[in-house]
């Protein structure tokens, strides 16, 4: 296979950059850029008049790629790197397209299809809850799931494909049928669990989504900014200034939250405000926990119901402006509502807030097993489990063994789709284009 090569380290000056060489020639290759024989897995080595350098020797199949794998550390001068690039290519190698060291690995059977989608999501992480999700996958956790369901059906698809070749001897049955929908009725449930995870998992990806909600002037913009620790929205004290939702994100304790502010909710007959409010709606549909923000001062106690307590995921009540309040006035309205949050937006005291909504999240988003987060994953496995639905079914009708198989083999392709046991060239190259050159 060709030799090739790029830059694995981010593109920038630092300490150090790394450039990894992969292939049939790479020792040879690195062996011309150094001018001496590799004979240690880890050498000082010296490029003439460019740099002083360390190389790392992996042979195959103990290298990520799977083939002969060489890592040249060198200083992280730009020009250096370039020019160690430019060397490596003119002894042989070629620049590498995005990706292709991880296709590499799963070409040659390193890892599988959603092991190396799951490189990618580990390189992109930016919370630890992210990081852990990926790691997870890279690890096998989907991948080992999915081997024993399709080991467990493919035992069954062969005893049918086998009464199928008898098919002239109708009282042949080399398929236990109570055993196989017993079988069905379990991977059924199976997928079912997997499927339902992709919420948990594109939530830790994303971010889950708070709606932040409440009447005008309730201090929602005020709070906004004060979790997100900048200027984000407007705050004014003239009711309804904000007009459309406000979007930032906030990472507490590794997990992202999505922050939507929205516009005060209020009856009203300016056009553009209606927009707004309709608009805080739709946010408080989507949202999965909702943040409600109620104002209570010396002059007014005001209570809104803005969100029904069946229609959202999880609701967070704040009081919010505790600070103008007296403090046993403070008090007596948390022994009326004891769910209450208090909080004052504009002093920044708002970390009962932030510890709620880290609970909301733990009690919401603790995915027991593996989690899924990958959209074609999830479009693969909603199609396994149409089809194994489908052979309960027929199983239910007394269906024949011919209208079986071809579920099963249904249900045995996508779930083969996810791990790359069912390759389609198109798909491949579409994943490992949105990889970084270098991985």
């Amino acid at each position: 296979m060709e030799t090739i090569c790029a830059i694995s380290t981010a593109y920038g000056i630092g300490g150090i950059a790394v450039i990894r060489v992969s292939g049939d020639t790479a020792i040879e290759v690195v062996e011309l850029l150094v001018g001496r024989v590799l004979t240690k897995p880890v050498q000082f080595c010296k490029i003439a008049d460019l740099d002083d350098v360390v190389v790392t020797m992996f042979r195959a199949p103990h290298s990520f790629t799977g083939e002969d794998v060489v890592e040249v550390s060198c200083h992280g001068s730009l020009w250096v790197q370039q020019e160690v690039l430019r060397r490596l290519i003119k002894s042989g190698a070629r620049m590498a397209r995005a990706g292709e060291f991880t296709q590499r690995a799963f070409l040659n059977g390193k890892m599988d299809l959603s092991q190396a989608e799951a490189v990618a999501d580990l390189i992109a992480a930016e919370t630890e809850a992210e990081s852990r999700l990926a790691l997870s996958q890279l690890r096998g956790g989907l991948s080992s799931e999915i081997a024993v369901l399709r080991e467990r059906l493919l035992n069954f698809t062969s005893l049918i494909e086998l009464e199928l070749d008898f098919a002239d001897h109708e009282e042949l049955e080399f398929a236990d049928r109570s055993e196989l929908k017993a079988l069905a009725g379990e991977i059924e449930k199976h997928l079912e669990r997997l499927t339902e995870s992709f919420e948990t998992g594109n939530a830790i990806k994303n971010g889950i989504p708070v709606a932040i909600v409440g009447a005008p002037n309730a201090g929602k913009s005020t709070l906004l900014n004060a979790l997100v620790g900048e200027d984000r929205a407007i705050v004014s004290d003239i009711a309804g200034t904000t007009r459309d939702t406000v979007e930032d994100s906030l990472v507490i304790d590794g997990i992202r939250f999505r922050l939507i502010d929205t516009a005060g909710i209020r009856e009203s007959n300016d056009t553009l405000e209606k927009l707004g409010i309709e608009r805080s709606r739709k946010a408080m549909e989507r949202a999965e926990v909702v943040v409600e923000v109620i104002e209570c001062t010396k002059e007014r106690c005001t209570m809104y119901d803005l969100c029904t307590k069946d229609g959202c995921t999880k609701v967070l009540t704040v009081l919010n402006k505790v600070d103008t309040m007296e403090e046993e006035e403070v008090k007596r309205i948390l022994e009326e509502h004891p769910d209450y949050i208090p909080i004052s937006a504009k002093k920044g005291e708002i970390e009962p807030l932030k510890e709620a909504l880290k609970e909301a999240a733990r009690n919401r988003y603790h995915a027991e097993g593996v989690a899924i987060s990958n959209a074609r994953h999830y479009e693969a496995l909603q199609r396994g489990l149409e089809a194994i639905r489908r052979v309960g079914k027929g199983l239910a009708n007394n269906l024949s063994g011919e209208w079986l198989s071809m579920d099963l083999q249904d249900c045995l392709k996508a779930l083969g789709e996810v791990t790359g046991e069912v390759r389609n060239e198109e798909v491949l190259g579409n994943i490992f284009r949105k990889f970084c050159i270098g991985k």
